[in-house]
C-alpha cells in the first residue's frame, strides 16, 4: 500500500481525530488537545503514521482557519466591529509591541543575538494561536465575554500585523546600504512608474521577496500577482481588493444567494457559499493580502444579510473538520527528538515564552480595565506561540536573517506551547474562575460594558427570567440581558447566550443598556429587595418605560405595585394553578370543569389583590378583609359550579381580558 497516498494520509488523520476526541472530551480534556494528542500518537516521534513533510491533506486542513475567521465575521455586525476598535488598535497593538520589544530585548542581552535576529524573533514569538484560542473559546461558550471578545481583538490585530512582519524580513537580512539603495528605488518607482532602471529591478525583487512565504492563512508560501509593480500602486490595488469585498457584501452577492435559494437545493447552496470562502482566500492571495483576513471582513459585511444563519450552518462543518486536521497536523510537527536532545532548553524556553506573554498581558488587562476574573481568561488564552510563527520563522531562515539552528528549536518551542494552551484554559476554567465566583458578586466587581441596544431589557436571568426570554427570542424580539451572579453567567454563555454582568440598579448601566428608548423592562431578579429597589429607581428617571415585575409571593406583588411597577407576576402562580387544574381532573372534573374553575379561581383572586392592596401595611385590617375575601371566593365557586352544571359546551379555556394594575394604574397577575 501507497502510505504517502493522499487517501491513505486522510484516513489516517480522521482515524485519529475519530478515536481521539470523543476520549479527551469525556475526560472533561476538550477536542482540541484530544486533536493535539492524536496528532503527537501518528507523528513521527510515536507510531510514524504521517510523515515528518506536509502533504495535500495539510492544504486543506490550514483553509480551516481562514474558514474560521469567515463564520467570526458573520457573528460580528459593522457597527460592533467599529465599537471594538480601541481593544483591536489599543490591546492589540500595545501587546504585540510591548511583547515584541520584550523578547526581543532579552534575546539581544541574554542570548547575545544580534538586533536583527533579536527584532526577528521578537516580532514572531510576539503571536498568538488563532485557530486554538478561538477553537477553544467557543467550545466553552466564552468568545462573547469580555474575556473572549478582548482576546478576539489581540488575534485580529495580530493577523493583521503578520502582512507589515514579513515585508521587514527581507529588510533585516540587508546591510545599511542595501536598505537605502532599496528606499531609492521605491523612491524612483514612486517618480517614474514605467521606469526600468537597474535600482527599479532590484527593489522590484525585494518586494517580491517581501511578500513570497506570505500565506495570509493557509501557512504556504505563494507569489503575489501584484509583487513587481510599483509600491504606490500595489496600495491602490489592496485597498481597491477590500473595497471590492465590501461592494460585492452589499450589492451583488445578497441577489446571487437569493438566486440560488430559489432553486431549492440545498447542496447547490452549500457549493455556492464554500465558492465565496475560497474565492475570496485566493483572491486576497493574489494581491499579497491574508486570505483569513479577507474573508473575516466579507463575513462582518454578510452579517446583516437574511442569509447568514444558513451560511453559518453550510460552512460550519466544514470548518471544524479541517480545524480538526489542523491541530492534528500540530501535535504531528512537534520536534519530540530535539526537545529530548536538549530538554532543558527546550523546556525553560516555553515557559519563558508562556511567562513573559502571559506577564505582559496580564499588566494589559488590568491597564485597559478588565475584571479580574475576565483579565485570566484572557491572558491564559493569549500565552501562546502562534500558527504564523512558522511561515515567520521559515521566511527568516530562507531570508537568512535567522539560522537553522535558531529557528528549529524555536519551532518546537512554538508547537510546544501551542499543545499545552488547552491545559492552560482547563487550569483557569478548573482551578481559577472558581475562586472569583466564589467571591463574585461584590461592589467593586467592575461591570461589562453593554455594547448593545434592544427594546427589551431583562433584568435577572435566572430560573423565572430564562423562560421569558427564550420565548421572546424565539418570537423573534432580541433583549439586552442584564445579571449580577458570575457563575449563572459564564453557564449562560456556554449556552450562547449573551449576558452582561452588572447591578442592574446602577444608572450608568441602565442607560447603557438603552432604557431610554426601551419599551419594557422585565425585572426577574430573586431578591425581593433588589428588585424593589430597581423598579423604584426606573419609575423615577425612566417614567416612559413599562416594567413587568416578577413578584416572589402578595406580599411582595404589594410592595412592588407600590414602587411603580405596572404589570406584576407572581412567580408560583401559574404554575400552582396548572397543578390545581390537574388535581381537579385527577379528582373526577372534567377537562373544560377544571379549567374553568383556574380561570374564575384567578380573575377572583387578581380582583381581590387589587382591592386589598391599600391595606398591605395595615396588617388587622388586612387579615380581616383577606379572610372575607377568601369566604366569597369559595361561595362564588360553588355557585358557578352549581349553576353551570356538567355542560360541555362553555369557553372554560378563554382567560378573561385582563384589568391594569393593583389600582387603576398598576395590575397584579400570575
Amino acid at each position: 500500500m501507497d502510505t504517502d497516498s493522499f487517501l491513505f494520509q486522510a484516513f489516517i488523520y480522521l482515524t485519529a481525530a475519530v478515536v481521539s476526541v470523543p476520549i479527551a472530551k469525556r475526560l472533561g480534556l476538550g477536542s482540541v488537545l484530544g486533536y493535539l494528542i492524536a496528532g503527537i500518537v501518528i507523528g513521527p516521534f510515536v507510531l510514524g503514521l504521517i510523515g515528518e513533510e506536509k502533504t495535500d491533506v495539510m492544504h486543506f486542513a490550514e483553509f480551516g482557519v481562514v474558514m474560521m475567521l469567515f463564520l467570526i465575521g458573520l457573528e460580528l455586525q459593522p457597527a460592533l466591529l467599529w465599537r471594538m476598535r480601541a481593544p483591536i488598535l489599543g490591546l492589540g497593538g500595545c501587546q504585540v509591541l510591548i511583547t515584541g520589544a520584550l523578547i526581543a530585548g532579552l534575546s539581544f542581552a541574554v542570548a547575545d543575538l544580534d538586533w536583527k535576529m533579536s527584532l526577528a524573533i521578537g516580532m514572531t514569538l510576539a503571536l498568538s494561536s488563532t485557530a486554538i484560542v478561538l477553537q477553544s473559546l467557543g467550545e466553552k461558550g466564552l468568545l462573547k465575554t469580555p474575556g473572549g471578545q478582548s482576546s478576539f481583538s489581540v488575534l485580529l490585530f495580530q493577523d493583521i500585523a503578520v502582512i507589515p512582519m514579513l515585508a521587514i524580513m527581507p529588510l533585516l537580512a540587508m546591510s545599511v546600504p542595501e536598505v537605502g539603495e532599496l528606499v531609492d528605488s521605491i523612491a524612483g518607482d514612486v517618480g517614474n512608474a514605467g521606469g526600468e532602471s537597474a535600482t527599479n529591478g532590484e527593489a522590484a525583487s525585494h518586494t517580491h521577496g517581501a511578500n513570497a512565504g506570505h500565506d495570509g492563512g493557509d501557512g504556504h508560501g505563494s507569489t503575489s500577482l501584484i509583487a513587481g509593480l510599483p509600491g504606490y500602486l500595489q496600495a491602490i490595488i489592496v485597498l481597491a481588493g477590500v473595497g471590492g469585498i465590501v461592494f460585492m457584501g452589499r450589492f451583488l452577492i445578497r441577489p446571487v444567494f437569493r438566486v440560488i435559494a430559489a432553486v431549492k437545493l440545498r447542496e447547490i447552496f452549500t457549493a455556492t457559499a464554500l465558492l465565496l470562502v475560497i474565492g475570496i482566500a485566493v483572491a486576497m492571495q493574489a494581491i499579497g493580502l491574508s486570505p483569513a483576513l479577507g474573508t473575516f471582513v466579507a463575513g462582518v459585511v454578510l452579517a446583516e444579510s437574511e442569509y447568514r444563519h444558513e451560511l453559518e450552518s453550510d460552512i460550519e462543518p466544514f470548518k471544524g473538520l479541517l480545524l480538526g486536521l489542523f491541530f492534528i497536523a500540530v501535535g504531528a510537527s512537534i520536534d519530540f527528538e530535539l526537545i529530548f536532545s536538549n530538554p532543558g532548553l527546550i523546556l525553560g524556553l516555553v515557559a519563558a515564552l508562556i511567562g513573559i506573554k502571559f506577564l505582559v498581558l496580564i499588566i494589559l488587562g488590568r491597564v485597559f480595565g478588565m475584571r479580574p476574573s475576565q483579565n485570566l481568561l484572557y491572558s491564559f488564552s493569549l500565552a501562546q506561540g502562534g500558527e504564523f510563527a512558522f511561515v515567520l520563522f521559515s521566511f527568516a531562515s530562507s531570508s537568512r536573517v535567522l539560522p537553522d539552528q535558531i529557528t528549529a528549536p524555536l519551532m518546537a518551542v512554538v508547537a510546544l506551547s501551542m499543545a499545552l494552551t488547552p491545559l492552560l484554559m482547563i487550569v483557569n476554567d478548573r482551578l481559577v474562575q472558581p475562586l472569583f465566583a466564589a467571591t463574585a458578586g461584590s461592589e467593586s466587581d467592575e461591570a461589562d460594558t453593554i455594547d448593545e441596544q434592544q427594546s427589551v431589557i431583562i433584568a435577572g436571568f435566572g430560573r423565572f427570567g430564562q423562560i421569558v426570554g427564550r420565548l421572546l427570542q424565539a418570537n423573534g424580539i432580541e433583549t439586552v440581558v442584564l445579571d449580577h451572579d458570575p457563575a449563572q453567567i459564564e453557564l449562560l454563555r456556554k449556552f450562547g447566550r449573551k449576558v452582561f454582568y452588572g447591578e442592574a440598579t446602577r444608572m450608568d448601566l441602565l442607560h447603557s443598556a438603552g432604557a431610554e428608548s426601551a419599551k419594557l423592562l422585565i425585572v426577574a431578579i430573586e431578591e425581593r429587595e433588589r428588585a424593589v429597589e430597581l423598579v423604584h429607581t426606573v419609575r423615577q428617571h425612566f417614567p416612559n418605560l413599562e416594567i413587568l415585575a416578577r413578584a416572589y409571593d402578595r406580599r411582595h406583588a404589594y410592595e412592588l405595585n407600590e414602587a411603580g411597577a405596572q404589570f406584576i407576576f407572581r412567580e408560583t402562580f401559574g404554575s400552582a394553578l396548572d397543578m390545581g387544574v390537574e388535581a381537579l381532573r385527577q379528582m373526577g372534573f372534567r377537562a373544560h370543569q377544571a379549567h374553568r374553575a383556574a380561570m374564575n379561581f384567578k380573575h377572583l383572586d387578581e380582583k381581590h389583590l387589587r382591592e386589598l392592596a391599600p391595606l398591605f401595611r395595615d396588617t388587622d385590617n388586612y387579615v380581616l378583609m383577606a379572610r372575607r375575601r377568601g369566604e366569597d371566593l369559595e361561595r362564588i365557586l360553588r355557585a358557578d359550579r352549581e349553576d353551570r352544571g356538567d355542560h360541555t359546551t362553555d369557553h372554560s379555556f378563554e382567560a378573561a381580558a385582563p384589568d391594569k394594575g393593583l389600582d387603576p394604574k398598576n395590575r397584579a397577575a400570575g
